[in-house]
């Protein structure tokens, strides 16, 4: 209506555009990846890797760490928690950009499907990342973008479809409900 006219009117006046979110793909060869078990959480030596030594491998591999532990001009090194296997290959998509909860649960339901039909994986992951000043927060606290930023979730989920959730939000931000 006239509403929906006035508001493209000022939108294209000043010159603002939509942008559609920025989709990459890439193979990840030969990677080491951690041993999961979906009832174990705490996880075992020598049978199974926790939650968070998952989340902490996941983000070096979301950042492209090296996880060969070998040093070089850094001061630390990190590798692969153990027990962990070898994957001949795994795949990565990005998507960059504004995306809408009903979206993101969408492409959780969408990887749920992937393990319809017999798969090799045992396990697959979706990260959510919120952007450090995001106006957005839990319950009725501003985000403390201002002291900290933190604010990402992570979905493992498994072949029967149990699912891991972890959360990483700021110490000056509420939990999730």
């Amino acid at each position: 209506g006239a509403e929906g006219s006035t508001l493209m009117s000022y939108f294209s006046k000043n010159q603002i555009r939509a942008l559609m979110p920025k989709i990459t793909f890439s193979t990840l060869r030969d990677l080491q990846c951690p041993v999961l078990q979906s009832n174990d959480l705490q996880g075992k030596p020598e049978e199974s890797c926790s939650i968070e030594e998952v989340f902490e491998w996941l983000g070096a591999v979301l950042n492209q760490v090296s996880l060969d532990n070998k040093s070089s001009s850094f001061l630390s090194t990190y590798c692969c928690p153990e027990p962990s296997t070898v994957v001949e290959k795994a795949f990565l998509c990005t998507i960059t950009g504004f995306i809408i909860p009903e979206k993101i649960i969408q492409l959780l339901e969408q990887l749920c499907c992937y393990f319809s039909e017999p798969k090799l994986a045992y396990w697959l992951t979706l990260t959510v990342h919120g952007f450090a000043d995001s106006p957005v927060s839990w319950r009725e606290s501003e985000h403390g973008f201002h002291k900290g930023g933190e604010n990402l979730y992570n979905f493992v989920i498994f072949r029967n479809l149990d699912y891991w959730l972890h959360m990483a939000v700021g110490a000056h931000d509420d939990c999730p409900p």
